[in-house]
């Protein structure tokens, strides 16, 4: 079908143009919108020619917001030309990610369900121009996502301008696996009227003015997933141990689950697969392949998520079974699927993982060695802080056994000892509920650390305890010792 097919606005055949066209509208300084949450519905064909223009010559830098980190053709093809200067709220990538940490990029980590009013608010500046992937324009000018929705219907409300990215290699089929609802702001938000995961409350397109779209692109390029790693012990450990964990805590009948992006959380999700659950349903941020395995076989009978994040076979298997799979999925913007008021309603059992812990119950899934950004916080926060059961996973160790992940002090504080309730590695589980803590120590050290490392971790502990003493015993001038023990030649340092 071509883009003239999925135009239902007559009217707007007019603005079918080029990328490069569409490109010169983005201008030097302005704030830039894009689709897109992982690498899944992200606008491709627009940023690569903004990409080609500056590296013609023509100096531009933009502020880019996007739902969460996106494909390489937006985010790291302008980060190599040095293009963005402000980003937010999240992000992945080697390029630019060492932009950031440079001090070429500017980065503003934020909370993913509090980006899209934060920019209502106006706490982000005035939106120039939203880049939208779109599986078709309707005849009302509302826009239909592909297969993500991230902040994209505020962006579209926001901006000034919209430019449309009709990807041809989007099937048709996605039309309806969206449920656009937009809350009201403070004063006069209302309750969100969803009560179960698979409800259906707003739209299935994104509305727009068609007054604001200003280019229509037509473009074929396909979403670059990332693929997943394979299912190593370590990671078959953990959700070992915290599949008995909830069996012991739920029975057989859990609420609905929450599980971040990444190989340890599709591990995770996949040990469900051989466990006696049945009936689940995921109130999540991203649908990954161990969830549409669980659909496979029948044991997950509805997921809500704002985007896809499969990996390359996983995009295959879902468009050869799209009329199957959405009937289970619903895509829903993240400013509802990352809801506080919804991960506390349903009481979600939120899964995500860190960098490290420590050995009072504290997380750190942001920075290396306190200093250096690896992604961001993205949605962990947001169910964290509201879910009736918040998990944090990791393994024990990291380069081998060289570094324990398990530490005194975090280097970093994003997920506090007031929110988590469990922290799983594979060597076990810990349940913190209800623990001060100086009792969470014993339970951490004895029941997640890595055995070379316990004798450390108590020393440590016992030391603070009897020098320092107070409700968390802190040595300030060797706490952060543990995050640099190497010198040139590999030996320890402590």
């Amino acid at each position: 079908m071509g883009i003239e097919n999925r135009i239902f606005n007559k009217d707007l055949l007019s603005k079918i143009t080029t990328a490069d066209e569409a490109a010169k509208l983005i201008k030097d300084g302005m704030i830039v919108g894009a689709s897109g949450f992982t690498p899944c519905g992200y606008p491709k064909c627009v940023p690569l020619a903004l990409a080609k223009r500056i590296k013609e010559g023509e100096k531009i830098r933009i502020g880019l917001y996007t739902g969460a980190s996106v494909g390489v053709e937006l985010d790291e093809a302008l980060a190599e030309v040095n293009a963005i200067s402000k980003r937010l709220p999240y992000q992945t990538g080697k390029i630019i990610n060492k932009r950031i940490n440079d001090g070429d990029m500017l980065y503003l980590d934020i909370h993913l369900s509090q980006s899209a009013q934060q920019l209502r608010y106006g706490f982000l500046g005035k939106m120039d121009v939203c880049i939208v992937e779109a599986v078709c324009i309707m005849e009302n000018g509302g826009i239909v996502p592909s297969t993500s929705v991230g902040n994209t219907p505020t962006f579209i409300q926001e901006a000034d301008k919209v430019i449309v990215e009709i990807n041809t290699s989007q099937p048709m089929e996605l039309v309806g696996m969206s449920d656009i609802f937009i809350p009201a702001d403070p004063p006069v938000r209302h309750p969100i009227p969803i009560t179960d995961v698979s409800q259906r409350i707003g739209t299935p397109y994104m509305p727009c003015d068609p007054r604001k779209i200003v280019a229509i692109v037509e473009c074929d390029i396909t979403d670059k997933t990332r693929p997943l790693g394979a299912l190593d012990e370590e990671s078959k450990a953990m959700a070992s141990h915290l599949i008995d964990f909830l069996k012991s805590v739920y029975g057989n009948k859990l609420p609905p689950l929450q599980s971040g992006v990444g190989d340890v959380a599709n591990a995770v999700m996949a040990g469900l697969v051989h466990s006696d659950f049945e009936n689940l349903k995921c109130w999540t941020e991203v649908i990954q392949d161990s969830m549409l395995d669980l659909i496979d076989i029948g044991k997950l009978t509805a997921v809500s998520g704002t985007s896809l994040s499969p990996s390359p076979d996983g995009l295959k298997r879902f468009y050869d079974k799209i009329k199957e799979y959405r009937n289970k999925i619903v895509l829903r913007p993240q400013e509802i699927s990352n809801n506080a008021e919804m991960a506390r309603r349903l009481g979600v059992v939120a899964m995500n993982t860190a960098l490290e812990v420590d050995i009072y119950g504290n997380s750190n899934s942001t920075h290396m060695f306190g200093t250096r950004m690896v992604n961001g916080i993205g949605g962990s926060g947001d169910f964290s802080r509201n879910a009736g059961l918040t998990v944090m996973l990791t393994p024990s160790v990291a380069k081998r056994g060289a570094i324990s992940r398990v530490v005194p002090h975090v280097a970093h504080y994003d997920h506090t000892e007031h929110e988590i309730h469990v922290i799983v590695t594979e060597q076990g589980v810990a349940d913190l509920r209800g623990l001060d803590p100086k009792e969470k120590v014993p339970v951490i050290i004895e029941k997640c650390a890595h055995p070379d490392y316990r004798d450390m971790l108590w020393d440590y502990y016992n030391r603070a305890k009897k020098e320092v003493g107070g409700h968390i015993p802190m040595l300030l001038d060797e706490a952060y010792s543990w995050h640099v023990r190497f010198n040139e030649t590999g030996t320890m340092k402590m």
